[in-house]
């Protein structure tokens, strides 16, 4: 009987498994294999290059400067989608008039796609766009956002936060209603403030999904492309050049399959590693 029922729940997940197999499995071994092949015109065909498309990349400068923008971009674009996502969780789980519907506001650029949204804003950051037309109203000059060196990362942060915030905020508006109500009217009889209540709360009580929403959001934002295949190509002078796009640049642009290869294999290796570290630190503070 047992095993008649193992089968069947076998048989139910066979499609996904396969799936699983086939979309990720096997490209991700693929691209394991590849990344230790090169072309060669003199030899006709691929031959084995080791780690010779590995060393190539450590050796180059503009991939060495695709690390440095990627790790800047996730250290200030995580910290800022998570407390934004949080403190708008909170502020739409408070019984005031009109809530509910700043909630779906937020939460609609979800059903918008990246590069739908990119579009959006590529009209907003136009010189003559919306964002300059605010700024001289408020009698601020005129700015470049994605032609400026220092203007292009903080601008791909905003579009990001507009599109990711009301997205991670939903996890955590699910965890915030998991408080027991009696906790907070505890909080509020012993003279604890909105501030207080959040701090010493709420925050403590939903660490998990908390948890969740800091790796997921990690992951997406190491992952990102759309946008900068949109809006700025990497540019300008490779300040948004991150490591998605770099990627795509290499296999189409430049057309080395192989070693855009190894940069996806170092992607990968660098977002287990910050998913690692990030599992440590939050299993050390509990």
């Amino acid at each position: 009987m047992k095993q008649r029922q193992g089968l069947i729940a076998l048989a139910f997940l066979a499609p996904a498994l396969v799936c699983l197999a086939v979309l990720r499995i096997v490209p991700a071994i693929s691209a394991v294999v590849e990344s230790f092949y090169t072309e060669s015109l003199l030899r006709g065909g691929r031959v084995f290059a080791g780690l010779g498309n590995y060393t190539d990349l450590l050796s180059n400068k503009d991939f060495r400067q695709s690390i440095g923008v990627t790790l800047l971009f996730t250290v200030l674009v995580n910290p800022i989608q998570v407390a934004v996502s949080f403190l708008l969780a909170v502020l739409f789980t408070q019984r005031a008039a009109g809530a509910k519907l700043w909630r779906t506001l937020v939460i609609l650029p979800i059903a918008t796609p990246p590069a739908v949204s990119a579009v959006i804003w590529s009209v907003i950051y136009r010189p003559d766009g919306l964002a300059n037309g605010v700024l001289e109203r408020l009698g601020l000059p005129a700015q470049p956002f994605l032609t400026s060196p220092s203007q292009v990362l903080p601008s791909l942060i905003v579009l990001l936060s507009w599109i990711g915030v009301g997205y991670w905020m939903l996890f955590l508006i699910a965890g915030i209603q998991e408080v027991p109500e009696e906790v907070r009217e505890a909080a509020l009889l012993d003279g604890a403030g909105p501030w207080r209540r959040m701090v010493s709360v709420v925050l403590p009580l939903v660490r998990r999904p908390l948890a969740f929403v800091l790796v997921a959001d990690t992951v997406s934002n190491l992952l990102v492309f759309a946008p900068v295949q949109i809006l700025t190509k990497g540019g300008p002078n490779g300040n948004s050049n991150l490591l998605m796009y770099d990627v795509y640049s290499r296999a189409y642009a430049i057309g080395d399959i192989h070693v855009a290869q190894a940069e996806v294999v170092i992607l990968v290796a660098l977002t287990l590693a910050i998913v690692a570290g990030q599992f440590r630190l939050l299993r050390g503070d509990q």
